[in-house]
C-alpha cells in the first residue's frame, strides 16, 4: 500500500471516527438536558351545547367559525307540556366564550337533553398535549420550560412551560380490554403532559401535531 492510500484510508477511518463521536456527543447531549417527544398535539378543552329539554329544533343560528360568548343565545327548542315561566330551558345557551369548531344540529330536528348540537373551544385557552414516556417521565416537572414546534407553522419556534403532568398513562382510559392470555408483550406507557403555550401572533389550529423539547436541566 503506498503512501497516498494510507493517508487516504486514514482521513476516511479519521471522518467515520469523528462522524460516531458527534452522533454519540449529540444524542448524550439531547437526553441529559432535555426530553423530547413528537406524540404531542395542538388541543384545548372542548365545550358541548347541549339542550335542557326534549324537543324540536326550532331555531339555531349559529355556524362552524362564529365567535361566541358565555350565556349567548344560540337557538331556541318548541316546549311541549311546558309552563310559560319555563320559556328559559327551551332556550339553547353558550357555556363558555369561545369558537364553534363543530355543529351538529339543524333546524326541525328533535333534540334531547345531554345530546351534543355543537362545540365550543376557546382559541385563547389552547395548550399542547404531549404523550412522555413513563421511562423519562420523573425527569419532567411542572414549570420546566419547552421549546415547540408545530407542524402548522414550519420554521416557527414556540415557547412553553410544563403545566400538569397526568396521573394515570393513556392506557387506563382504553376501550381496548388488556391481554389476559398465555402470551405477553411488554411496551413502555406514555403519560399526557399538558404544556402551556406561551403568548404569541399565531392562530393555532387544535389537532395540529408538535414537537416538544422539555429543558430538565
Amino acid at each position: 500500500m503506498n503512501g497516498k492510500r494510507k493517508v487516504l484510508l486514514f482521513s476516511i477511518l479519521g471522518i467515520i471516527v469523528i462522524s460516531l463521536a458527534g452522533i454519540g456527543v449529540y444524542y448524550w447531549f439531547n437526553n441529559t438536558y432535555y426530553v423530547s417527544t413528537e406524540d404531542a398535539r395542538v388541543t384545548g378543552d372542548l365545550v358541548k351545547v347541549s339542550p335542557q329539554i326534549s324537543g324540536k329544533l326550532l331555531e339555531f343560528d349559529v355556524e362552524e367559525g362564529d365567535r361566541v360568548i358565555e350565556d349567548q343565545i344560540l337557538g331556541r327548542q318548541e316546549m311541549v307540556n311546558l309552563a310559560d315561566t319555563s320559556i328559559d330551558l327551551s332556550l339553547l345557551r353558550a357555556p363558555s366564550n369561545g369558537i364553534v369548531t363543530k355543529k351538529q344540529g339543524n333546524i326541525g330536528e328533535m333534540a334531547s337533553p345531554g345530546q351534543t348540537l355543537a362545540v365550543i373551544i376557546d382559541p385563547d385557552q389552547l395548550y399542547i398535549s404531549a404523550n412522555i414516556e413513563e421511562t423519562k417521565l420523573n425527569k419532567v416537572k411542572p414549570g420546566q420550560i419547552v421549546d415547540i414546534s408545530i407542524d402548522q407553522y414550519p420554521g416557527i419556534k414556540f415557547s412553553g412551560k410544563v403545566d400538569f403532568i397526568g396521573l394515570a398513562a393513556n392506557s387506563t382510559f382504553s376501550l381496548l380490554p388488556s391481554s389476559t392470555g398465555g402470551t405477553f408483550t411488554k411496551t413502555v406507557q406514555r403519560i399526557p403532559v399538558s404544556i402551556e403555550i406561551d403568548k404569541n401572533k399565531y392562530q393555532l389550529l387544535p389537532g395540529t401535531n408538535a414537537i416538544v423539547k422539555i429543558h430538565i436541566k
